[in-house]
């Protein structure tokens, strides 16, 4: 009975500290200096979402060419525009960007569950950030900074033990389910400037492609990054079945 009891309040304690940690980054982007303390999540959040499109492409049968990410936090993935199922194909790949964030958050947070499995994911992740360095990546601040987090990552999973691997998936969980907030107004622009060159933004190029405008692809995608991490975190939290 302790047992129950003591393992329902520890989830309710790591809940509540996931929720209390999210409010604090987004509490972050609107104080002086903030987005200091919080450029290196933009960095990795921006690999979240770049990562997405390549993935997304490859998916949809198209060639992820190439990698760039930007010192002022903005990136672009180079890829194939000869996608499978045309206009509903490139739509895919534009939204893939928009939801890689969410989908990583999420995954982080259910992975979270255990201890151990937060280090395997650790692992994971940092090996495939190498990965992508080698394969993708295409410019030097990409060549440096994301290395630096692939460090980082192996290292907290080799040497920082099962809990300190815990935290740190959920800290990259929450940072990466909550990019949808704290770049909210990327979602309600149908154009975006990357290092210096003009583009159609995301939602503009879901628009582009399908019918209604991008402020409604902006909002579904918002709807739908809300909804997965309220559903990680249910999973991540809810009491294990148990045998009758």
């Amino acid at each position: 009975m302790n047992t129950t009891i003591d393992g329902h309040s520890e989830k309710k304690s790591s809940l509540i500290w996931l929720f209390l940690m999210a409010l604090f980054t987004i509490a972050l982007n609107y104080v002086p200096y903030g987005n200091y303390v919080l450029y290196p999540f933009t960095i990795l959040c921006t690999w979240f979402h770049e990562m997405g499109h390549g993935l997304t492409a490859i998916l949809f049968g198209g060639t992820f060419h190439q990698l760039e990410i930007f010192s002022d936090g903005s990136g672009v993935a180079k890829h194939s525009k000869d996608v499978l199922f045309g206009p509903l194909g490139e739509a895919a790949v534009a939204a893939g960007g928009l939801l890689g964030p969410a989908v990583a958050g999420s995954l982080l947070i259910i992975l979270s569950r255990s201890p151990r499995v937060a280090t395997a994911s650790l692992w994971i992740l940092g090996l495939f950030m190498a990965f992508s360095v080698i394969v993708w990546v295409r410019n030097i601040f990409g060549f440096v900074f994301i290395p630096l987090w692939a460090v980082l990552i192996l290292s907290v999973a080799l040497k920082g033990g099962h809990n300190t691997s815990q935290f740190l998936v959920r800290l990259l969980g929450v940072q990466a389910s909550i990019a949808v907030f704290t770049q909210f107004d990327y979602l309600f622009v149908d154009n975006a400037v990357v290092d210096g060159t003009q583009y159609a933004s995301d939602t503009g190029a879901i628009a582009n492609a399908l019918l209604l405008p991008y402020w409604f692809w902006g909002t579904s995608i918002a709807l739908v990054s809300v909804m997965m991490l309220l559903y990680s975190l249910y999973i991540a939290h809810r009491s294990p079945k148990t045998a009758a």
